[in-house]
């Protein structure tokens, strides 16, 4: 049974802004991308702090976490079997499921730091979003907006807010000289699915200035991966084309049959190739592709305990298997803390077909950042969760993302992790501009995915 949900933790004034587009006093209570500036009144969730510079030496290459100012941070407090029930009420019925089922899982919590900021064109593109943003005549699609930035800060809906979390700024693109995808051992066996990759996403909306998404030809965004091991999954590839008004393009190369092939069906719930049936397309990164399946329901806000400034999720010098352990990402990497979120419900349309009946989003109030995800089964029964790991990125103005997530699933005790560094000796890489012809439009094509792919 899900629990109640407060709207208007801060106060009344700030609650209704929350709700619905208001006056320009109203918004001066909150930030552009729509979050209440004010700390909650227990203070338990800081005041917003905005952008907050790394420390003196970074630059890509070096560890994030190493110039994060609050590194040295003790926690304030840990939730394991032994007290999680003291805490339910700040925590997702998965979260709670987790430190019960998982041997030794626990969620070390620190203070909160409110520190995620959008460049200042893209907070521009935000607050005039406020009246200029639409969707289309489904409810779930994105007509226009003005990008990058916040489509919609102040949500009306369940489907604005999720589109809030899939338009949100990430640069221009992407890329991952090496990424870790991995899948836990089947119960009784020891042997790790370890798949490593090539991979770029592209974001055509993402140069900073003034875009809709009929400027950049409705693309939405591209995406690109080569598998390079194990054996059984090297050389196989994709490119995929999102759009902001119509299904993906994606193509596949298969080299045991050395051709590239059409795949209009490798949406939703469709298993992602090579991993067991444990990972589907729509899992990606928390939640990717269309909201056309289910009915999205903007439940309230909530001050809840959340995977926040995770910069142990970012050490890609650690030893892969020290980090992903056979009962969970190690608590050492995963840090949580105390902040607002947006719950939004999505229940499986009566005409739909899904293999989940439910899917419910945690939203971060200052990033629109999927932070936690509770999956249910066609019965009703939890069934995955989902953690994502977010941190600011420097490169990006202060701006927050969240690649490397994980998925347990509850029922049959095996995770997922995916869009990780962890082992593969070099970090993400975000571009906030890039002349790099692989952050370009023509670039996700099948022709392209021909010429990189082995013959």
């Amino acid at each position: 049974m899900m629990k109640k949900y407060r709207i208007g933790v801060v106060s009344a004034v700030a609650a209704a802004a929350c709700l619905v587009i208001g006056t320009a006093a109203m918004a001066e209570d909150l930030t552009p991308e729509g979050g209440d500036r004010a700390a909650s009144k227990d203070g338990s969730v800081p005041a917003y702090a905005g952008k907050q510079s790394p420390e003196a030496g970074w630059e890509w290459g070096k560890v994030r976490g190493d110039f994060w100012k609050h590194k040295n941070e003790k926690p304030l407090y840990s939730i394991d079997a032994s007290n999680v029930d003291k805490y339910a009420d700040k925590l997702t019925p998965g979260q709670v499921a987790l430190v019960k089922q998982k041997k030794g899982y626990r969620l070390d919590v620190y203070p909160s730091h409110r520190e995620c900021q959008m460049p200042d064109l893209a907070a521009q593109n935000s607050k005039a979003n406020l009246t200029s943003a639409k969707l289309d005549s489904t409810g779930e699609q994105l007509q226009t907006a003005n990008l990058p930035g916040v489509a919609f800060p102040q949500p009306k809906s369940g489907a604005e807010a999720m589109l809030n979390y899939l338009m949100r700024y990430r640069g221009e693109g992407i890329e991952w000289p090496s990424v870790v995808t991995t899948v836990s051992p089947r119960p009784g066996s020891s042997e790790w699915i370890d798949a490593t990759s090539t991979a770029s996403q592209y974001f055509p909306a993402g140069k900073l200035g003034k875009r809709t998404p009929q400027d950049v030809d409705q693309l939405s965004s591209g995406s690109f991966f080569k598998m390079e091991s194990p054996p059984a999954l090297a050389g196989q590839a994709f490119v995929q084309r999102q759009f902001f008004n119509k299904d993906p393009e994606t193509f596949y190369y298969f080299p045991g049959q050395r051709r590239v092939r059409r795949m209009p069906a490798y949406t939703h719930d469709a298993p992602v190739i090579g991993f067991e049936n444990q990972y589907l397309i729509d899992e990606a990164n928390m939640f990717f592709g269309s909201l056309d399946r289910f009915n999205w329901k903007l439940v309230g806000k909530q001050e809840m305990i959340v995977p926040y400034n995770a910069f142990g999720m970012y050490r890609f010098n650690e030893k892969l298997h020290d980090v992903i352990t056979p009962d969970g990402i190690a608590a050492a990497n995963r840090r949580y803390e105390m902040h607002r979120v947006w719950v939004v419900e999505g229940t499986l349309k009566p005409t739909a077909r899904h293999v989940a009946s439910k899917k419910v989003f945690y939203l971060d109030e200052d990033s629109w950042l999927a932070l936690v995800a509770n999956d249910y089964d066609a019965q009703g029964k939890l069934w995955r969760v989902r953690e994502s790991y977010p941190i600011p990125v420097w490169e990006l103005g202060g701006t927050c993302d969240n690649e490397p997530f994980a998925q347990y699933d509850l029922i049959n005790g095996r995770y997922v992790t995916d869009y990780s560094t962890i082992g593969q000796g070099k970090d993400i890489r975000w571009h906030e501009k890039t002349n790099d012809p692989r952050f370009k439009a023509d670039f996700f094509t099948s022709e392209t995915l021909r010429s990189v792919s082995e013959r």
